[in-house]
Parts: structure tokens; C-alpha cells; sequence
């Protein structure tokens, strides 16, 4: 579980210090999928950023199942237990070839060669990435580097991810097939764990945040919004106000409603779970 407690996070300049996240509660249980939304500045970064330990926080506290950020014993078993993806996945790839990168981290963890050779050989099948095994990273395209630098982490096994933007620099056609990736690790079903994954997703894109469980909204540095995705975005008025736009049918259907017109199957549409 991700436990977030009244976190308060302060940036000190010579000019004096900005809040840049303010009093902020929230849990994510074990293998719920998880959409966070903010307009630019709003924080969602640097929350990312405080949840593996990149940032302490001025007060309040972070807990990952239990162990807390705080803490510089508890930081190296954070970062095993909870994996990152960057929105370039140019800032996360270290290794000479795809097979060094996905191998990486289970060698820093002391894995034992024959289970990393299993793990790796796995994932090179699932991310389809074996035609690609011996060459460098920087000649992949921008969907095969994110999908490199998704096995990479889940080479380690965590039990939590977080995607910071994943898709931001994808085209449409790898960006659907990293949000399938990101549906398969929170189902029963789950190919690269016995068990499913937690994920938090930052998004800039609503229609992702579609894909989501629960959705997070941050503005200026707080938690405006915690719910169910299809019921957030019919807040068309206060979602455009802190600078976001919901889907384009949600658009539409807060305007034919506030022309009176009535229209209950679009209404039972939205209102549907999207899973």
C-alpha cells in the first residue's frame, strides 16, 4: 500500500521558499490502478518524485507498505519494492544493449544468474524486444525505448509503478500499446508478476486517465479531486477552470445539458464502468 500523509513539500531560494505541495492524504491499495491530472505546475511531478524518495518532504510522511521514505534504511527496499518510469525514457536507460539494460537492475539486486537469465529472457518475449536484444538502446524508436525501459523496471519485480507521462513523446500506436501493457499489470491475469501491480499514473491526456480505476486531481500544489474517473470529468465546469479539459464527450454532454436537452443512454454511458 501507498500511504501519503499530510506530505508538505517546501523549494528554499536565496529570493525565499515556495510550497510546492501543500498538506496532501491519500492511499493507493495493493494492485489498484491509479490516474493523476494537473495542469503544468501543479505538483504531480514532485509528488512522483517525494513517493520513491527523490525528494524528502518538509513534514508529514510517505509510507510504502510500511516503510517510510524518512528513513535511509528504508530507501534502497523503497526503490526495489517501487519502480519508476520517466516521461523520456532517455533520462532512465544506462546499459550499451537492451539485454544489459533489462539486465541491470536484478544484478544490482544480487539476483542469481540462472533467475535473471529467466527474467530477462522473459521479458524480451513479452515487450517484444528479442529482434532487438543485442543493439544499443539510443537506435530504438520512441515506443520500443519506453517498452525497453518498462521491462527494465519490471525486471526488478515491484510491487508498485509509477509512470510519470509515459506517452507524452509517443505516437498514437505506441501509446496504445504501453497503456494495454499498463491494463495487463493490474489484471488477475498479470504476465510479468504472480501478482498485480500497483499503478500510478501521471497523465497529461484524459482519455488515459479513462483507463484508471481512480482518478487524482492536483491544483497548485494540493489533492482537489479523488474519485472515479467517469464521474470526475462530468465536473466539466471546475475541471476547465484549473486549466484541464475532460474528453471531448464529456464536453459535449455538460453542454447539451446545460441547453435542457435530455439525453439519459449518453448519460448511462458515461456513468458505466469503464472496466
Amino acid at each position: 500500500m501507498l500511504s501519503v500523509r499530510n506530505l508538505t513539500l517546501d523549494f528554499f531560494t536565496p529570493e525565499g521558499s515556495q510550497r510546492v505541495l501543500d498538506n496532501i492524504s491519500f492511499e493507493v491499495s495493493d494492485g489498484e490502478f491509479v490516474a493523476l491530472m494537473g495542469a503544468n505546475g501543479s505538483g504531480k511531478t514532485s509528488l512522483a518524485r517525494c513517493l520513491n524518495g527523490i525528494l524528502t518532504p518538509t513534514s508529514g510522511e510517505i509510507l510504502i507498505d510500511g516503510l517510510n521514505t524518512r528513513s535511509a534504511n528504508d530507501l534502497i527496499e523503497i526503490r526495489r519494492r517501487l519502480g519508476m518510469v520517466f516521461q523520456n525514457p532517455d533520462n532512465q536507460i544506462v546499459a550499451p544493449t537492451v539485454e544489459r539494460e533489462i539486465a541491470f537492475g536484478p544484478e544490482n539486486l544480487g539476483v542469481p544468474r540462472p533467475e535473471m537469465q529467466q527474467r530477462l529472457a522473459r521479458l524480451l518475449k513479452l515487450f517484444h524486444l528479442e529482434p532487438y536484444r543485442q543493439q544499443a538502446p539510443h537506435l530504438l524508436s520512441g515506443g520500443e525505448k519506453q517498452r525497453l525501459a518498462l521491462a527494465a523496471i519490471m525486471a526488478m519485480q515491484p510491487r508498485h509503478i509509477i509512470f510519470d507521462e509515459p506517452t507524452s513523446l509517443l505516437d498514437y500506436e505506441s501509446r496504445c500499446q504501453v497503456l494495454q501493457l499498463l491494463q495487463q499489470l493490474v489484471t488477475a491475469l498479470n504476465p510479468f508478476s504472480a501478482q498485480p501491480v500497483t499503478i500510478l499514473l501521471i497523465t497529461q491526456f484524459p482519455e488515459e486517465a479513462l483507463f484508471a480505476r481512480r482518478l487524482l486531481v492536483m491544483e497548485r500544489g494540493r489533492l482537489l479531486m479523488d474519485g472515479k474517473p467517469k464521474e470526475i470529468f462530468l465536473r466539466v465546469q471546475e475541471l476547465q477552470e484549473i486549466g484541464l479539459q475532460p474528453p471531448l464527450e464529456f464536453r459535449a454532454y455538460h453542454e447539451l445539458q446545460e441547453k435542457k436537452n435530455e439525453v439519459p443512454a449518453l448519460e448511462k454511458f458515461l456513468l458505466e464502468p469503464i472496466l
